[in-house]
């Protein structure tokens, strides 16, 4: 119903960006020519002259960008949420979320730029073109915000609800519906089987009869859908009505307090022909999912490239400061418990596992982790190295193969993970990464449950925008060294 009517709206609004994105970029083309012929900027590349022919011309040649200038807008404001909760989102959470999309796709054309080294490719152009896009779609979606509310306003595309329940989550149901009447949900009445109900108001609505005057009710009332907000025990009540909604083509929607969960989302799913329902306590979409995987390979391929001068440099130091091995393996626990083995430049001389157990006694950290701000266990270049988290630099192979992301809670040794109180383990349930709120946070100036916590959240929140700021966050903790020890 509602979700169904979302879906329809998300993709009219689909349609209608991706017509102002292919104008914006129409526009800009214009606009950077006159901006160049202003202030004398010089000729863009592949633009013969300010007309239409001129355009497709530069459109040609620079066919990278004009193929991915839809697909990467329409994909960033699906990121964001910009075709979920339609209908309930403010104007001013919409032009939000046009300009955080508007500031990652500067970061993705810069990535293209780089990978397929379009050297001729004009930046000016990209900038007005992002300024463009984020203008005409604010327009858009203020148009169609108004388009819509005289839809409604008209009395057009209503639908009849008659809500069966009137419990405590019946109510709040209600008052859903009346507080976003631009959803076009109207709530004929009310159906409950107490006896002392019939007729009495209920949130402003009345109270038409019990379960077995549905029928009846159907034929008397225009009703397009039956809700049920009611406990499981009313289970058995409904199989009459069930049917006798489906033999006069009446939709029939349940909302059914199965279990009181306070984290999991639920919902229903099939298995090869059996039905389910799944309770998740995360859930992202599938091409969420790609993504983040896509940009893991992409930046840590990008960070190898770039850090090769620092991991040589370190590799050489490590060598000349202390014996032993240049590489510091080790086994972490990844996704739900999976085993992996972690790399890591040495930063400790050679047997400092076996030193643990003498120093426990000094632990800065409470909880099942070791930290000690002035280990001896550490080497000259290890202080260096792990103050600007060089130490780290091996894990984006780490990345490479999957066993880790970039951005994700901290891989927790098998043993600690013995040691976690049950709440704790929750944090095993998202892929872990090389950085997350706790790194960019103070690190070991936080206590160990203020941590767990903070990756709870991290997990509960989860966003690709999230990942993004944590990464933004990371370069400027990475510099200055901050909470390292």
């Amino acid at each position: 119903m509602i979700i169904e009517k979302e879906a329809f709206i998300a993709r009219l609004l689909k349609f209608a960006d991706a017509v102002t994105i292919i104008h914006a970029f129409l526009l800009s083309y214009f606009i950077d020519d006159f901006i160049r012929t202003v202030y004398d900027f010089g000729d863009m590349a592949y633009a013969i002259s300010p007309t239409f022919q001129g355009f497709l011309y530069f459109s040609q040649k620079n066919l990278p960008i004009t193929l991915s200038v839809v697909p990467t807008w329409i994909i960033l404001l699906s990121m964001f949420n910009a075709y979920n909760d339609i209908r309930t989102r403010s104007f001013n959470n919409t032009v939000s979320i046009i300009i955080k999309a508007g500031g990652v796709s500067i970061l993705v054309f810069s990535a293209i730029f780089f990978i397929l080294q379009l050297e001729l490719t004009s930046r000016l152009f990209i900038a007005i073109f992002t300024l463009c896009v984020m203008w005409l779609l604010v327009f858009e979606k203020a148009l169609m915000n108004i388009v819509l509310d005289k839809i409604h306003e008209q009395g057009f595309n209503h639908v009849n609800l008659l809500i069966v329940g009137t419990g405590r989550r019946a109510q709040d149901f209600i008052r859903k519906v009346k507080d976003n009447s631009k959803w076009g949900l109207r709530i004929v009445g009310l159906i409950d089987d107490e006896h002392g109900l019939f007729g009495k108001e209920v949130e402003g609505y009345r109270v038409l009869g019990r379960i077995q005057d549905i029928p009846f009710i159907l034929h008397r009332k225009v009703i397009d859908r039956v809700i049920f907000v009611v406990p499981r025990l009313w289970l058995h009540r409904m199989d009459e009505v069930i049917m006798a909604c489906e033999r006069e083509g009446i939709a029939v929607s349940i909302s059914m307090d199965l279990y009181d969960l306070r984290i999991a989302h639920m919902r229903q799913t099939n298995f090869n022909g059996f039905p389910l329902l799944e309770f998740e306590t995360f859930h992202a979409n599938e091409w969420e999912l790609f993504i983040k995987r896509f940009l893991d390979i992409l930046f840590s391929i990008v960070f190898i490239i770039l850090s090769s001068p620092i991991m040589l440099a370190t590799i050489i130091a490590i060598k000349l400061n202390s014996r032993g091995p240049i590489f510091y393996k080790q086994i972490r626990s990844g996704l739900n418990g999976r085993k992996f083995t972690l790399y890591k430049f040495r930063s400790m001389i050679v047997g400092a596992e076996m030193k643990k157990k003498q120093l426990e006694m000094q632990n800065e950290m409470d909880g099942p982790v070791f930290k000690m701000k002035h280990d001896p266990r550490i080497t000259r270049v290890g202080k260096f190295i792990r103050k600007f988290s060089i130490d780290e630099l091996p894990q984006l192979f780490n990345v490479l193969k999957g066993d880790i992301s970039i951005v994700g809670p901290r891989p927790p040794l098998p043993v600690e993970v013995e040691m976690y109180e049950h709440w704790q383990r929750r944090r095993l349930s998202l892929k872990p990464g090389i950085t997350c709120t706790w790194q960019v946070s103070g690190r070991n100036n936080i206590n160990f449950e203020r941590w767990m916590e903070m990756d709870l959240e991290y997990i509960d929140n989860w966003s690709l925008w999230l990942d993004f700021k944590i990464m933004f966050k990371t370069f400027f903790v990475v510099i200055t060294g901050y909470g390292a020890h």
